[in-house]
């Protein structure tokens, strides 16, 4: 991946529809027993609407995958540090997204650090953070 350089704007992966059927599956996966990722009365109850609400885990691989696809493999992620902003629900279509802030070596290798997130398209960002992903040397 040479000529990396500082301002590169990785390629975008969009997902979605999100399943509220597939939240439901890695709700028991996970043994996540809260209610807000299988049952719409529930977030009903809190007053968030009428979509259950997908696991957060799931939300952050999200940004793994348009990571791993730009570098080359998940293997080549050396750091993630993603704040979460919001929630995402049923239905929703997303997009994860990145840029270039730096490059640098360490320990040996070409890395590029980035900032990274996901957002609710036409919506409000989820997730915002920062990556150091290994480009080569």
């Amino acid at each position: 991946m040479s000529g990396v350089r500082p301002g590169d704007v990785l390629p975008d992966h969009q997902v979605g529809p999100v399943s509220a059927e597939k939240m439901k599956t890695m709700a028991a996966l996970m043994r996540d027993a809260n209610p807000i990722h299988f049952d719409p009365a529930a977030v009903r109850a809190l007053g968030l609407g009428d979509r259950v609400v997908n696991q957060g885990p799931l939300n952050q691989a999200y940004v793994v995958s348009m990571l791993a696809r730009w570098a080359g493999g998940a293997h080549r992620i050396r750091e993630l540090r993603l704040r979460h902003l919001g929630a995402v629900f049923a239905g929703d279509r997303l997009r994860a997204h990145g840029t270039v802030t730096g490059v640098s070596e360490q320990d040996g290798v070409l890395v590029a650090s980035c900032a990274v997130g996901l957002d609710v398209l036409r919506g409000d960002p989820v997730l915002s953070g920062t990556a150091s992903v290994h480009i080569g040397g």
